[in-house]
């Protein structure tokens, strides 16, 4: 958390010192203050609403059921185990959910540590043994003691503002050049709504470009958090189990969970060309990084 803070800070500093420069100097004397206000509204409302909504969402993303009493052996198995868990780490008991899917995945959200949803498929409680599918509920429960969905959620509303105020004043600064050459005579309302829309498409190819880039730096930290997810794991039920359920995921059918939910699954997308496109790091990447740990970890 330290990190995102540090993180946030930088980009509201550079804001603002950015503001300060457009507003000084007369490149762009518009009111500064108010673009900020509106890239922060914009910015953090659609990620913090998806928070708030997220287990919601989620359950109806992937035709999910809620687990309220237990119907057989599998769902006792499975409410009793995070029932354990929980209380080893000393998080409230989420709520727990069973999706039909042939792939073999879990996927943990919610707004709070003690208000969260821990969903699996009805693939990995029928093709996992008990063993792995308990370490893959415990990295799950790793990502709500870590706070992870709300961390991804700040940094996605940071850069969403940086995006969103950046794109703008540099859209306003550029299309205020070009309008200054191409359309001098800025008295004709036709070259008014001509410099307009050069604005606007300015505007949506900076989003864009920015936007991109943005996306490069929340996969880097989604795969960060799926480290230290397993690392979460290994100490809880043990390496060996953790390196084995990661192992089994080598053997399940490529993911079909919707866009909005394959983020937050333990088993993410295997086809992207670029890693920095990823947000999950390879199986073999995250079975050698448990591999490479100085002390074995021990539940």
């Amino acid at each position: 958390m330290i990190r995102v803070i540090i993180f946030a800070s930088t980009n509201f500093a550079i804001m603002i010192l950015i503001g300060f420069f457009l507003h000084f100097t007369g490149v762009y004397p518009h009111n500064i203050i108010r673009l900020m206000i509106s890239a922060c509204c914009i910015g953090f409302s659609g990620a913090f609403t998806s928070l708030m909504l997220s287990r919601w969402i989620a359950i109806r993303s992937v035709n999910g059921k809620i687990i309220d009493k237990p119907s057989n052996e599998v769902e006792y198995w499975l409410l009793n185990t995070i029932k354990n868990q929980v209380d080893k780490i000393g998080i409230a008991m989420p709520e727990v959910a069973i999706y039909p899917a042939y792939d073999i995945n879990a996927f943990a959200t919610g707004a709070k540590r003690n208000q969260s949803l821990v969903a699996v498929s009805s693939g990995l409680l029928y093709s996992m043994t008990r063993d792995e599918a308990e370490a893959v509920l415990a990295h799950e429960l790793s990502h709500i003691n870590n706070g992870d969905m709300v961390t991804m959620t700040l940094i996605q509303g940071v850069l969403n503002t940086f995006v969103i105020f950046v794109s703008g004043a540099l859209a306003a600064v550029i299309s205020k050049i070009l309008s200054n050459i191409l359309l001098p005579n800025v008295k004709n309302p036709r070259y008014n709504s001509m410099s307009m829309s050069l604005h606007s498409s300015i505007s949506t190819t900076l989003n864009t470009v920015l936007g991109a880039f943005a996306n490069i730096i929340v996969m880097w930290f989604s795969r960060r958090r799926e480290f230290c997810a397993d690392e979460g794991a290994a100490r809880l039920v043990g390496t060996e189990k953790m390196i084995a359920a990661l192992e089994r995921l080598k053997t399940s059918y490529e993911p079909r969970e919707p866009k909005n939910i394959i983020t937050l699954c333990i088993h993410g997308n295997r086809n992207s060309l670029f890693e920095l496109l990823m947000s999950h790091p390879s199986l073999e990447r995250r079975i050698d990084a448990l591999r490479k740990k100085n002390n074995t970890f021990h539940p």
